[in-house]
């Protein structure tokens, strides 16, 4: 008997907002620097067109869910949260879309209340009363999928773009982890920077990288979903029980057109398989004006269950 699909589309990056009207004793911090940037090529770089473009497209392969791994503002004003909570809302219902935040979103430290409290239930857990900096990783449950929300969005030194998942965290989310293994649930993992050691510049890596891979491996995550790098990237976590796939994309709202950097987005299409799950990739994204499948593959991935052990 064919077994039901879940469809999971991933975008990540948009830098959709605008840092304006900003008022100069916002501009007192490092955030200078991601104006100036923004001011001389960052707005030309990412465009809301090319954005609108693909959000048409993934709304016409009806996808069950929606997950955008961080990077919506630019440089984190409170006014950049608000234009991105009015495009969350194009995207769609919050019960229907899961956001974690990335290091542009927390560009220097600021007021919860006046920036990710716009997106609370975008980020939020099932079970969360109030949600805060401090509640992660998110667990959502849709279909046969546990989504895990871990947040690396952290203020960075001046001219830095790292992030960190933090103890605590990287506690919460190993019980997470193997309270999930109990249960017949696909356990897909999203973070902003790329969790595999070794793959990012020291300036924009996550600087608990090896810890965090340990416990995504040890702990069984069955796909981990990243963007950060503004491109298309496949690797791997090696644990004790098999090969764990991830993967990231582009910047859904980026100019170029290398081949690895196109505007795009993934449609991940998960069930069961008698191995354990079976994950059809499919990437579509602009070619010169046009929504295309650049790229279609197939992910088996065992079921991870009890995983003794990892290698990272």
């Amino acid at each position: 008997m064919t077994q039901p699909t879940f469809t999971i589309a991933h975008l990540s990056d948009l830098h959709l907002s605008r840092p304006e009207p900003v008022q100069a004793g916002q501009l007192l911090n490092k955030r200078i620097l991601g104006y100036l940037s923004w001011r001389r090529r960052r707005r030309f770089a990412h465009q809301r067109a090319i954005l609108d473009q693909l959000l048409e497209d993934l709304h016409g392969q009806s996808p069950d869910h929606t997950v955008v791994t961080g990077d919506l503002t630019h440089i984190g004003l409170p006014v950049e949260f608000a234009q991105a909570r009015a495009w969350l809302e194009r995207l769609g219902d919050p019960q229907a879309v899961t956001v974690i935040p990335g290091n542009h979103d927390a560009y220097v430290r600021e007021d919860w209340s006046t920036t990710f409290a716009s997106w609370e239930e975008y980020l939020a857990g099932d079970d969360a009363g109030a949600w805060s900096e401090n509640a992660y990783p998110s667990l959502r449950v849709r279909g046969p999928v546990a989504i895990l929300g871990i947040s690396t969005a952290v203020p960075a030194p001046w001219f830095r773009a790292s992030g960190r998942v933090g103890r605590t965290q990287r506690e919460r989310l190993a019980s997470m982890l193997a309270e999930l293994q109990q249960r017949d649930l696909f356990r897909l993992a999203l973070i902003h920077h790329a969790p595999v050691p070794g793959i990012d510049p020291w300036r924009k890596r996550l600087t608990d990288v090896h810890e965090t891979a340990q416990v995504l491996a040890e702990g069984g995550a069955q796909l981990v979903l990243h963007g950060h790098d503004h491109r298309a990237r496949w690797s791997a976590l090696e644990s004790a029980a098999g090969t764990i796939p991830v993967v990231a994309v582009p910047s859904a709202s980026y100019v170029l057109t290398s081949p690895d950097k196109r505007a795009s987005y993934n449609l991940y299409r998960v069930q069961r398989a008698d191995s354990g799950w079976r994950v059809e990739v499919v990437v579509r994204g602009l070619d010169d004006g046009v929504i295309k499948e650049f790229e279609r593959r197939i992910l088996t991935v065992p079921n991870f269950s009890q995983v003794p052990g990892a290698s990272v």
